[in-house]
């Protein structure tokens, strides 16, 4: 596996896996709103965030795009981001970060959040 790849691919619930090597065409470049999971493998509020989130990305399916970064895998864009904590949820719209979510919050907290793009 090339450096900057990341182990998971696909989607699951509507939610992608980019990495290191797509961000910029992924979500810098994308013509909606992109929020972006920044996770972890051994995160256990990780996974209770993605669940969330993928039932976000159904709810709002062709208004935003929702992708996933593991940052063991992608450390550049983590650092670029500085995502310090896990999980870090930011939505970017026009290549910027608009809205950040730290922590396994309760989904109000997102929808609050985002609530302007969403």
């Amino acid at each position: 596996m090339m450096a900057g790849t990341s182990a998971r691919t696909g989607s699951v619930g509507g939610v992608r896996d980019i990495g290191d090597a797509t961000f910029e065409q992924d979500v810098l470049q994308a013509d909606r709103p992109v929020v972006v999971d920044f996770w972890a493998p051994w995160c256990g509020p990780c996974h209770a965030v993605s669940g969330l989130l993928e039932k976000l990305a159904a709810e709002h399916e062709g208004k935003a795009e929702f992708v996933k970064v593991n940052v063991d895998d992608n450390f550049a864009t983590a650092s670029r981001y500085d995502v310090l904590a896990l999980p870090t949820t930011i939505l970017f719209e026009g290549g910027e970060p608009r809205a950040t979510v730290m922590g396994a919050r309760p989904r109000s907290d997102f929808e609050r959040a985002f609530a302007d793009w969403l």
